[in-house]
């Protein structure tokens, strides 16, 4: 008896609730047609069709040696803009570059008495028309 029970009173509880959402919209038909006119802008709207750029970054040498040339390797989309900063201890550094036709970009830094042992973050940004996506990889110089 008590299972019957509480099927009824979940038929009930949903009934009820799906009228709490119903009436209030066919209360007022102007106010469902505004609803309805700007979802249809919402959805048809540049900000929701954009989807995020793929992004994938790493480093040719993640422990460089002082004085050498490191690339900070990007995969994306084909002929996207790609922009790198790293930050370093005391100064930050902007490189830029584009993608090839395989969406691979190679971007250097040379680097040149930077702080042995401090994390240096590297943030890459990659935007194609619209569209603008972003990743993130480091490395750690050594003397």
């Amino acid at each position: 008896m008590l299972p019957m029970f509480r099927r009824l009173t979940g038929l009930v509880t949903s009934v009820a609730a799906a009228s709490l959402l119903v009436l209030p919209m066919a209360a007022s038909a102007a106010s469902a047609a505004d609803m309805s006119s700007s979802a249809a802008r919402l959805a048809h709207s540049p900000e929701s069709i954009a989807v995020a750029l793929r992004c994938r970054a790493w480093m040719s040498n993640s422990h460089p040696k002082d004085y050498s040339t490191i690339y900070v390797r990007v995969r994306t989309v084909r002929y996207a803009n790609v922009r790198t900063v790293a930050y370093y201890r005391t100064v930050t550094r902007t490189r830029y570059g584009r993608a090839n036709r395989y969406g691979r970009a190679a971007i250097r830094y040379r680097i040149s008495r930077a702080t042995p042992g401090f994390r240096v973050n590297v943030r890459v940004n990659v935007g194609s028309g619209s569209r603008r996506g972003s990743c993130s990889t480091f490395f750690v110089p050594r003397a």
